[in-house]
């Protein structure tokens, strides 16, 4: 049982890893699109989109990560 705790809190490392690089990739297509002066605003807001939603699912794995506290 404990072999699989730590296969599935190894996945979600990854998981969260891969999502924080996908995100802090997204932040700098942005800011060089932003930075360039590109009137795409579409393309802008379409991935801007993109990385609250990848925000959300960081913050959603990183909450399954906490061990449960009884208060």
């Amino acid at each position: 049982m404990a072999n699989d705790q730590t296969t599935d809190t190894e996945a979600l490392q990854q998981r969260l890893a891969a999502l924080r690089l996908e995100h802090r990739d997204l932040d700098d297509a942005i800011a060089a699109l932003e930075e360039a002066g590109a009137h795409n605003y579409l393309q802008v807001q379409r991935l801007k989109k993109r990385k609250l939603l990848l925000k959300d699912q960081i913050i959603q794995i990183e909450s399954l990560m906490l061990p449960d506290i009884i208060a």
